[in-house]
């Protein structure tokens, strides 16, 4: 079967958006011009909101295997230890909200998860396959690649740009990358041995009258690998030499030696948005749409959930085209771009405040885990209103059935349909197409209906007798009565 869509680049936005149209029976084609799968750490911080996409996407079980809650970080400064802290505080899980703490894994091993996925599927990423044009017309895309063996032109009905800051598909589309690049600025970033550290732990390393301008040593899961940033001073290049000449001035600790750099990159605050993010029959979604300072973790999140968001679409629009399926396709822009544009301003003011040396650079509030993110009124997001509305976040909550056993609503919205929960309903009307629907009623599980005895559901969803919510495929209220 020939693909219906080819996505163009295959990090955590490519991969996350080629699972959710492969669990949809879409077909689908990953190309990657990189000779080899990336190995190194990168975005290594899992918001909240993410590791709910990831529940769906049947990935998460292997994400918080392989990966780590993020570690107490010990702070020095001219080597005397003068506090212990966290990035973020830590929450406990509540039933609306079983995942409220940032996961760390790092990039290439949440990579390596999402390929193993989609190979599930019966997808398998081709490497060494570069974009190199493509045209449109209102049937389609016409896509020239090349690879070792030649070229190849296809024909697709949809193309997606996730192929990073220096994407191919939205410089031949001609959209205009709107932002800034610093070059006064530069980060070193990479992935380090120190093996006489305690590897449980994060470090700070400063002097006391500098405590901003110092290094960070973070724990990577799956290894005695710490992910090493600090802001770089001159023009030398990473390696390991460089590396170790900031341990030497700022740790104050001679035994303190770094060795095996897996990976190693400068970083200049390059922060983008595209202008839009369709053309027609093209997309453009993570990197190739926004670029992000690594500051708050945001990059790699916004990513999958630009794809999360945009696949059920594609898909509602294959299998059923026309004006309502264009008017869906055009809500991915609408959505995300606005999305987009508000974490930009988060992550560059995290940044701003690094820069600057603010005494609160290192704290990562809730802002930072994406819960809060809703789509119901894009230029409202400060409203004090918190009623449950089109557009926000579904919740999950915990339900019995008629045999006592648990249900999670999560586990209900898991699967490419909608989900109508009806409260207050013992008995589910004629089911639609492509729609699940659940009744919900205050005591125990009576037939063909869930029970929620303490209330959860209720209280999460704002709900009394009566209330229907319908709930989108990417766990988003489409439609509330009552």
């Amino acid at each position: 079967m020939s693909a219906q869509v080819l996505i163009a680049g295959a990090g955590p936005t490519g991969l996350t958006l080629a699972i959710d149209l492969a669990r949809r029976g879409i077909a689908v084609r990953v190309v990657e011009q990189a000779e080899r799968f990336f190995a190194g750490s990168r975005g290594d911080g899992i918001q909240p909101r993410t590791l709910e996409v990831f529940d769906d996407l049947g990935v998460l079980d292997a994400v918080l295997a392989a990966g780590m809650p993020q570690p107490l970080v010990r702070a020095y400064f001219g080597g005397e230890l003068v506090a212990e802290r966290r990035m973020s505080e830590w929450r406990e899980p509540s039933s609306a909200v079983p995942y409220p703490n940032p996961w760390v894994l790092g990039q290439s091993d949440t990579e390596g998860i999402l390929r193993d996925r989609l190979a599930r599927l019966g997808v398998v990423v081709e490497l060494s396959t570069a974009l190199v044009d493509f045209t449109q017309d209102g049937d389609g895309v016409t896509a020239t690649l090349s690879a070792p063996a030649g070229t190849e032109t296809v024909r697709v009905d949809y193309l997606i740009g996730a192929d990073g800051g220096r994407s191919t598909v939205r410089k031949r589309l001609g959209i205009p990358f709107e932002g800034s690049t610093d070059e006064s600025v530069r980060m070193l970033l990479g992935d380090v041995r120190a093996d006489a550290l305690d590897h449980d732990f994060g470090y700070w390393f400063a002097e006391a009258d500098a405590p901003m301008d110092g290094i960070v040593l973070s724990p990577l899961p799956g290894g005695r690998h710490f992910q090493f940033g600090t802001r770089l001073h001159g023009d030398a290049a990473p390696s390991l030499e460089v590396l170790q000449g900031y341990v030497d001035r700022l740790a104050h600790r001679p035994e303190v030696v770094l060795s095996d750099l897996a990976w190693s990159t400068v970083w200049r605050p390059n922060i983008r948005l595209a202008q839009r993010f369709r053309e027609g029959r093209v997309f453009l979604a993570g990197d190739a749409a926004h670029v992000h300072p690594p500051t708050g973790g945001q990059g790699l999140n916004t990513g999958v959930q630009d794809a999360y968001n945009l696949g059920w679409k594609l898909a509602a629009a294959l299998r059923g085209p026309g004006a309502e399926a264009e008017a869906l396709l055009d809500s991915y822009q609408a959505e995300r771009r606005a999305v987009a544009a508000r974490v930009l301003g988060v992550s560059t003011e995290l940044l701003d405040k690094t820069m600057d040396g603010a005494a609160d650079a290192m704290n990562r509030g809730e802002e930072t885990h994406q819960l809060d993110i809703s789509y119901r009124d894009l230029m409202a997001h400060n409203s004090t209103d918190r009623a449950l509305r089109a557009g926000d976040r579904a919740p999950d909550a915990p339900l019995v059935d008629a045999a006592r056993r648990r249900v999670r609503l999560f586990e209900l919205f898991r699967g490419p349909h909608s989900t109508l929960l009806l409260f207050g309903a013992d008995r589910a009307p004629a089911a639609e197409a492509g729609v699940r629907v659940v009744p919900i009623v205050r005591e125990h599980g009576v037939g063909d209906a869930l029970g929620d005895p303490d209330g959860d559901a209720f209280r999460a969803y704002d709900a009394v007798d009566g209330t229907r919510v319908l709930v989108r495929p990417d766990g988003y209220v489409a439609d509330r009565v009552g």
